[in-house]
């Protein structure tokens, strides 16, 4: 960490975990009480892509954080933590809401304003230059405006 005037320290900034998919139904609540009855659990993308890739892929810790591009101590406090959620929403009857988080979608797709073109691409790959006309006049297809990482909230 590195330290402010006064000595105070200033956190690391936290580093977007890679996340291959998202969720179609995100809010899971027990059969037979409203919602207004229940406390509601959140669990981020990133916990969510951690505990699929790790119980349902079957990978080792290793491959799970090279996966996610994370660390492999960043990994293992990701999974606790989605895995403590769970158990707490199960047990105690909990909706679970699966939300933000601090992540990037595997790909995105962008859209080329020189020719119109509409493209995907993984983040590592160069998305500025479009691979048609090479023009760099690129914005993102969905939100139509320049395109960056996708941030959960």
């Amino acid at each position: 960490m590195q330290k402010m005037q006064g000595g105070e320290q200033m956190a690391r900034p936290i580093k977007c975990r890679r996340v291959e998919f998202f969720p179609e139904n995100t809010y899971f609540m027990p059969f037979g009480k409203r919602k207004c009855e229940v406390e509601e659990i959140t669990l981020k993308i990133e916990e969510l892509e951690a505990m699929r890739l790790k119980d349902i892929e079957g990978l080792n810790q290793e491959e799970c954080a090279e996966r996610m591009q994370i660390s492999r101590q960043t990994f293992q406090n990701i999974i606790d933590s989605a895995r403590k959620k769970v158990a707490i929403a199960l047990t105690e009857g909990n909706a679970i809401h699966i939300s933000g988080g601090n992540y990037t979608l595997g790909s995105c797709q962008l859209k080329c304003l020189s020719c119109g073109k509409v493209y995907e691409l993984n983040h590592e790959q160069d998305k500025h230059t479009c691979p048609y006309c090479g023009s760099k006049e690129i914005v993102c297809g969905k939100r139509n405006r320049l395109c960056h990482r996708r941030r959960g909230k």
